[in-house]
């Protein structure tokens, strides 16, 4: 299927199949998600990062990371999770975490619509939401 049959990106609901690796890869940076698709009030973001995160929590969601590539760390005030490729964690709200990566990981999230990747603890590293790639 060429481009010019591709759904709009700000539409809600595709009809067709999303090759995350492929959105990923048209990343220009780290730390910048980017919706793929959305589901109800729900946003599908595909992300890059590498290197330390900072400490934040969201209040009011819960946070779902799925590794595509790479190994990711999250750390946690009482300890850490690693997930590999094709593993993925749930953040309940109010937990606070901080992601790292020794080297490069493509992600997955899944979250509302409008919540800051950097929830409580906006700073440089907060991304503009609703960017389609």
């Amino acid at each position: 299927m060429n481009e010019a049959s591709q759904p709009a990106p700000a539409s809600r609901g595709q009809r067709v199949a999303i090759n995350l690796l492929d959105k990923v890869s048209r990343l220009d940076g780290h730390w910048q998600p980017r919706v793929v698709a959305e589901m109800n009030d729900y946003q599908f973001k595909v992300v890059k990062i590498e290197g330390d995160f900072l400490w934040h929590a969201h209040a009011d969601t819960d946070e779902t990371f799925i590794v595509l590539e790479g190994v990711l760390r999250i750390d946690f005030r009482d300890g850490a999770e690693l997930l590999h490729a094709g593993e993925m964690a749930v953040v309940p709200r109010g937990v606070e975490h901080k992601p790292y990566a020794a080297s490069e990981v493509k992600m997955l999230l899944i979250e509302p619509r409008g919540v800051l990747n950097t929830g409580d603890a906006e700073n440089d590293r907060t991304a503009p939401n609703d960017i389609w790639v």
